[in-house]
């Protein structure tokens, strides 16, 4: 019988890996769409609620974070020891649901705790899948495979944007969340009855490690490995204003261009979904072609990607021009993504195959309790601040503030290129 994840002639297409892949594009979406929609939503919300930014802040972003950064190394070490498939099946049930619930909210408070429903289920929904995908690809191909992976980012995004712009411009905000919440819960079956659970370690020279690790035998070897800290610090820094910007920017287009609500939507999903697909692939494409020769390669290339986001992004959001803003947000938004690829496929091989469900959660969590948790809020704060200043303007100059981020990110990830190599698990 062959293993599960080949795609010789005759395989099953549930033993294909493109198919895998492809479902769990389709599950990531989800969760990206459920993460995101709230951004074009943030509009009708505030005024339906009475809300101001900073309060738009904490519901948008600190309160997914919450539980969502928490809860990802328990569940992940529990996708260490058992089924990522099933683990995976019952969060995109409790993250859809919640986003359901999201649209029952009738005040800061119930919307908060809905989000923070939302975070406790997506808290499942990555770690195992980057692990299962380091199971169905060899090493030579584990960037690019989560580079397609990442589509979900760009595409869930654009999804939540434009389909929230749509059905509330067309009936309410609160029927945007049913939709998109519902349409997870029916899809999870599907996901449960197709996908199968994988060798762990098949692909790997150590692939005879098949005991989970312990927890403090994780952490010991993370301790030695200089570059996953500053890898994951770094991506935390860009995380503050990736998050943060996916969330503003469709304010931002309606508050400083005058944009429709439904305009907006249109306009940024096509900046995500154009740029992101883009600076994924970009990504995921130059790390297996030159990490294979140089491992520092990992962290070079987001870096230097870095660098060329955070002037872009300023460039865009002085442009006065909507066809010029259109072009400009396109490269930061691309370069502002390419990180994924090589990063995450870094992570993978810096433990052994035992190892690597509760090394992404650890990563997550550093990532997403400064990049959820902070960013969104603080754009928010900072805009809070300007407004008597700038009125309207407030939201354009904290986000050109936030973009210096950037370039802390970059300076960590040319750090953690310099011990890369050594750190890497042969």
């Amino acid at each position: 019988m062959k293993s599960p994840g080949t795609n010789q002639p005759g395989a099953s297409p549930f033993e294909n890996r493109a198919y895998v892949l492809f479902i769990l594009v389709v599950v990531y979406t989800f969760n990206f769409i459920d993460r995101q929609i709230i951004g074009i939503l943030a509009v009708p919300i505030k005024a339906d609620l009475m809300l101001s930014d900073t309060q738009l802040g904490l519901m948008g972003g600190f309160a997914f974070a919450l539980f969502y950064a928490g809860l990802g190394i328990p569940i992940a070490m529990l996708a260490d020891r058992s089924s990522r498939t099933w683990i995976m099946t019952v969060a995109l049930v409790l993250w859809s649901g919640m986003t359901a619930v999201c649209g029952l909210a009738q005040n800061f408070w119930q919307i908060f705790l809905a989000r923070l429903g939302v975070g406790v289920g997506e808290a499942g929904g990555v770690a195992p899948a980057w692990s299962l995908i380091a199971d169905y690809f060899p090493p030579n191909q584990r960037a690019r495979a989560l580079s397609i992976y990442s589509f979900g980012i760009p595409i869930g995004s654009t999804l939540g944007i434009v389909a929230g712009g749509l059905i509330a411009s067309a009936v309410d905000w609160r029927v945007a969340f049913f939709v998109v919440g519902a349409a997870g819960v029916l899809f999870a079956p599907i996901f449960r009855l197709t996908i199968r659970e994988p060798v762990r370690g098949r692909f790997d020279r150590f692939a005879e490690v098949r005991s989970a690790a312990s927890i403090g035998e994780i952490f010991r070897t993370l301790a030695g490995k200089k570059s996953f800290w500053l890898m994951s610090v770094g991506s935390a820094f860009s995380s503050m204003m990736g998050y943060a910007l996916f969330f503003w920017l469709p304010s931002f287009f309606v508050r400083s261009y005058g944009m429709t609500l439904l305009d907006a939507s249109l306009f940024y999903g096509a900046i995500i979904l154009i740029g992101g697909l883009g600076g994924i692939w970009m990504g995921g494409w130059a790390a297996d072609r030159y990490g294979q020769r140089n491992r520092a390669a990992y962290a070079m290339i987001p870096a230097i990607a870095f660098v060329i986001t955070a002037p872009m992004y300023v460039a865009g959001v002085l442009s006065t021009s909507l066809p010029l803003t259109f072009l400009l947000m396109l490269v930061p938004t691309a370069f502002g993504l390419v990180w994924l690829g090589p990063v995450i496929a870094a992570i993978q091989h810096l433990v052994k195959p035992n190892m690597r469900a509760t090394a992404s959660a650890v990563f997550l969590f550093i990532n997403n309790l400064i990049g959820i948790g902070v960013g969104t809020v603080f754009i928010g704060m900072l805009a809070d601040g300007l407004q008597g200043r700038y009125g309207d303007d407030a939201l354009k100059y904290s986000i050109m503030a936030g973009t210096s981020l950037y370039l802390v990110a970059a300076g960590l990830l040319f750090a953690a290129a310099r011990s890369l190599a050594g750190d890497w698990e042969d």
